[in-house]
């Protein structure tokens, strides 16, 4: 049976750990990484070396307009809205910080799910495979133990949003194929994420997780916090950080 599959591939630790996951479960897979107007292409830049070092076909989609849209966070708009640093477990957990981009994930999946139907769809009517052995799936990296507090990153949310991608489909009103969203690490603590990185071998020492664009990891924000604490729990070294000191 043929599965298409279409990982988001930010270029940090967690889409990095689920592409890698993702190239041993599919026949067919892409890693989509959007540009959408973040106030740095360090992460791109990253995602195009890890997609490389993976052997996955990389497509990188500008969608910078999104940063004019959902202009109220600290990721589209730092200049007005400051990225936190420096922030406990319990100050993350308290409520949603400004690093929320509006709506991001809604969109995402909108536009992955487009370009994944777009490919099945084709396989069905032109390449005359049989819908009934055709598999679709979006794979994504939420994560609802470590994380900020988004409301996108929530197990509900891609339940609901799952039901409506098939009811707003061809693929699915049609042929009765879903498009199946995938989130193998929602559940799992950030140092659990490491460790099945490091049992994938997945290309950690290429990606980048920090919300700022230096040369080196900031160390400061939310993101760089929750993943230096989920290595030490696992109790490996980051060999992002060991490669960049090189």
């Amino acid at each position: 049976m043929p599965s298409y599959s279409v990982s988001l591939l930010s270029g940090g630790l967690d889409s990095t750990t689920v592409t890698a996951l993702a190239k041993g479960k599919t026949d067919h897979l892409t890693a989509l990484t959007f540009h959408y107007g973040q106030t740095h292409s360090k992460e791109v830049d990253c995602a195009a070396e890890v997609a490389h070092a993976l052997g996955v076909h990389q497509e990188l989609m500008d969608v910078s307009f999104l940063g004019k849209v959902a202009w109220y966070s600290s990721l589209t708009n730092p200049e007005r809205f400051p990225i936190p640093e420096d922030r406990d477990a319990a100050q993350m957990g308290n409520s949603i910080p400004i690093t929320y981009v509006p709506l991001r994930n809604t969109i995402f999946l909108s536009l992955a799910g487009a370009y994944l139907e777009s490919q099945v769809l084709h396989a069905i009517e032109i390449e005359g495979v049989s819908p009934s052995d055709v598999q679709a799936h979006l794979y994504m990296a939420p994560n609802a133990i470590d994380y900020s507090g988004y409301p996108d990153c929530r197990p509900e949310f891609f339940q609901k949003m799952g039901e409506s991608l098939g009811y707003g489909s061809k693929l699915w009103t049609e042929y009765q194929v879903p498009l199946q969203i995938e989130t193998p690490i929602i559940d799992m603590s950030k140092a659990d994420i490491v460790g099945l990185a490091m049992e994938l071998r997945a290309p950690l020492h290429l990606t980048w997780s920090c919300y700022q664009g230096g040369d080196a990891p900031c160390g400061r924000c939310d993101s760089c916090i929750l993943r230096a604490n989920g290595f030490k729990d696992a109790g490996f070294l980051d060999p992002a950080l060991s490669s960049r000191k090189g």
